[in-house]
């Protein structure tokens, strides 16, 4: 059978917002027409796709099973309209981990690709991107990966570009703010102090676990300058930031290089496993601007007697 591209696309996003009104409004269409290419579509297909009744809108075993490949049948038919269009739309990209700076890493590379347009779109965190990649609203992503909870990241692929060190963030009245380097295990008396939710940092969370430190504490996510100033009053208290990151000239805290090991932060592009970039002329740049940028600035160096990875990170080194 012919699928209508109409039809799907009214499907996808009624069961992504579970709500018939939201999803005609999010389409620019009456709740009427959205119930009509959906009822088409399912008699197209002889299949109930969607139960509808007093309690709102659920899936249905089959609805399930169609959703993941109708997604991806939408983002073909949108790159093969641009492909004959030649629109040369940016590649938009979702980034994360804002108190890290990922879009200096992200800048780097771009500029390295003349004539390469991206428009940055700002993710608040890894689950929120994934969500916008598999909903086609975004093109790849950029940040630090990790799994996600029951699958959320099925039908997504990355590749580890950048791995950072980092540095201990000291209040200057903490007692080992004075030294020129510390090692991680000389940490684990002190209390880490998370830049938001203790359950929304992985990295954070894995070291914690490797060198012992059984004392964490979450914060509010207000910005660098309001988490720099916990950090400042606060002189029992640590945290981790990239090396390279650029930090305020803020009075009452210093950063301290790590060693014996040092650990190093993963940044990796993130998209679609449907989303080829040998078929995809601005990710396949992108990728290929972040390899060059690699090789220049020797970003992809990792040495396990010297350096720590989180064991997901290090086996993304793997060939």
């Amino acid at each position: 059978m012919d699928l209508d591209l109409g039809q799907v696309r009214a499907f996808v996003t009624t069961a992504e917002e579970l709500h018939f009104g939201r999803a005609a409004t999010r389409l620019a269409i009456s709740q009427q027409g959205l119930s009509k290419r959906i009822a088409r579509l399912e008699a197209a297909l002889g299949l109930r796709l969607l139960e509808r009744d007093a309690r709102g809108v659920a899936l249905t075993a089959a609805g399930t099973r169609f959703l993941g490949p109708a997604r991806r049948v939408l983002t073909q038919g949108d790159l093969a309209v641009a492909a004959a269009q030649e629109t040369g739309r940016p590649l938009r990209i979702d980034v994360w981990g804002h108190l890290y700076a990922p879009m200096r890493t992200l800048a780097q590379a771009v500029d390295a690709a003349p004539g390469l347009e991206v428009e940055p779109v700002p993710g608040r965190d890894l689950p929120s991107v994934a969500a916008a990649l598999l909903r086609g609203e975004a093109d790849a992503g950029f940040g630090r990966v990790h799994a996600l909870p029951d699958g959320a990241d099925a039908g997504l692929t990355h590749r580890l570009v950048r791995l950072e060190p980092v540095d201990a963030l000291l209040s200057a009245d903490h007692p080992l703010a004075d030294r020129d380097t510390l090692s991680p295990a000389e940490l684990r008396s002190s209390v880490l102090r998370y830049p938001a939710a203790v359950d929304r940092l992985d990295f954070l969370t894995r070291f914690a676990a490797r060198f012992d430190v059984t004392a964490r504490v979450g914060s509010t996510n207000l910005g660098l300058e309001h988490f720099l100033d916990q950090v400042a009053a606060d002189p029992g208290c640590f945290s981790l930031v990239p090396a390279d990151g650029p930090l305020p000239d803020r009075p009452g805290v210093r950063t301290v290089p790590l060693a014996d090991p040092t650990p190093l932060y993963a940044w990796s592009l993130l998209w679609r496993t449907d989303r080829a970039p040998e078929s995809d002329g601005q990710l396949d740049r992108l990728l290929r601007a972040f390899t060059a940028e690699a090789a220049r600035s020797r970003w992809l160096e990792y040495d396990p007697s010297r350096d720590w990875l989180p064991d997901a990170d290090e086996a993304a080194l793997r060939p």
